[in-house]
């Protein structure tokens, strides 16, 4: 008998039916002899719902009070999944994230794990019971409950899995798996049976929608075995996994967008050193993640540094560098949140010296532009105008995945 985590998304339980479903993959999975915790996101738009309620209510309310609000999500769907497994005449419990031991920090609104008390988890196993604990939260050191950020419930899943030595951890989507770009928006896109940990963690972070990347971090730290798979079409999905079998050959993975981003380029800076070391030392300060960075070469002694940052930090960072525009000696400041990330995904990459060439041709013959460029050992990125990101994506998926064949 194994112990198996399994993960629900919001679209797997948007609805009655829908909730019936996935009790009933549940369900079966016991019936098979498993020991089985199940994690729970909350019901379709539930928590876009609650942020709107807030913001009828409070526009400015605090980050403790929308954990307070937005945990409800998840108590609801847990709660519902657990009748429905009542129903069907098996024995189950529902708990609270810190009914389940979550203990976190206190960063309200993005809290990280800092340990998992599994005592209570262990002891309704040991009944044979089927537990169900609501993703994306926990308690911190006040007694006060903490998410753990949009996509949390991923993280919530991996990290039982971690702690309790599970088998397998699956997380169930609205997608059959981990596919070379989103099936949704590309024609032609690929499921795909194995991929890294690391090239999944990259197109997490580079705007795949598929796993969060915290989830993916975890999961290669601890070495946790977990598949990607719909609750819909009872397709098996994808493994994810430190070495895959194609890991040697020179391919890409995937293709991925993110039009969540915005670019802040500094114009005019004295080209002296330390000049760099102010910048990124006080964004940083400020809690504001920077990403792909690109330095002009110095003339008339002043140089540009443009960098992009996420699109919720973006004001922030504007307001951050406009204060320090005497210290720092730069002529202006230029701001537009018109772009778009647009990246690829292999392992062996670096290896391949081809690659981006290919990339870069196929969004030149689609007369797309390219601002900036960012490369790594496993992915290359580039920011295009954001009205071009499709299209780029398109175009990019149907020159490596038709042309080249990199599968």
């Amino acid at each position: 008998m194994s112990l198996i985590v399994q993960k629900f998304g919001g679209t797997s339980v948007a609805d009655a039916d829908r909730i019936r479903n996935v009790a009933r993959i549940i369900t079966e999975t016991y019936r098979r002899g498993h020991s089985l915790v199940v994690v729970l996101s909350a019901q379709g738009d539930t928590t876009d719902d609650l942020i709107a309620k807030a913001g009828e209510i409070n526009p400015k309310a605090s980050k403790r009070e929308m954990d307070m609000l937005l945990s409800t999500g998840e108590q609801i769907s847990c709660a519902l999944c657990a009748m429905a497994i009542e129903a069907m005449g098996y024995p189950v419990v529902s708990l609270t994230g810190w009914q389940a031991g979550f203990k976190t920090n206190s960063a309200y609104g993005a809290a990280r794990i800092k340990n998992v008390r599994t005592e209570r988890i262990l002891a309704e196993l040991d009944k044979r019971k089927i537990v169900i604990v609501t993703g994306f939260q926990g308690i911190n050191k006040y007694g006060d409950v903490t998410t753990l950020g949009r996509g949390g419930s991923d993280t919530s899943a991996v990290a039982l899995a971690a702690t309790l030595h599970a088998d397998l951890c699956q997380i169930y989507t609205d997608v059959d798996g981990v596919f070379t770009a989103d099936p949704r928006s590309v024609k032609g896109a690929r499921k795909l049976d194995e991929i890294t940990y690391d090239e999944m963690l990259e197109l997490a972070t580079l705007g795949a929608q598929v796993l969060h990347n915290r989830s993916v971090e975890m999961a290669k730290r601890y070495n946790v075995n977990l598949e990607v798979l719909s609750s819909f079409s009872g397709q098996p999905g994808t493994k994810v996994k430190e070495v895959a079998k194609t890991m040697e050959k020179p391919y890409v993975s995937g293709v991925a967008k993110d039009k969540n981003i915005a670019r802040l380029a500094l114009v005019g800076l004295p080209d002296k050193p330390g000049t760099a070391f102010r910048i990124f030392s006080t964004l940083a300060k400020y809690g504001i993640n920077v990403d792909i960075i690109l330095q002009s070469i110095g003339r008339n002694n002043t140089k540009d540094i443009s960098f992009t940052v996420g699109h919720e930090d973006m004001d922030k960072a504007r307001q951050v560098m406009s204060e320090m525009k005497d210290i720092l000696g730069f002529d202006h400041i230029d701001v537009t949140d018109e772009i778009a990330k647009v990246s690829i995904v292999g392992a062996g990459m670096i290896n391949n010296p081809g690659v981006a060439s290919l990339m870069f041709e196929a969004l030149y013959n689609a007369g797309i532009n390219i601002h900036m460029i960012s490369t790594s050992e496993i992915k290359v990125s580039v920011l295009v105008d954001k009205c071009d990101a499709d299209n780029a994506v398109q175009v990019i998926h149907d020159r490596f995945f038709e042309e080249y064949g990199s599968l």
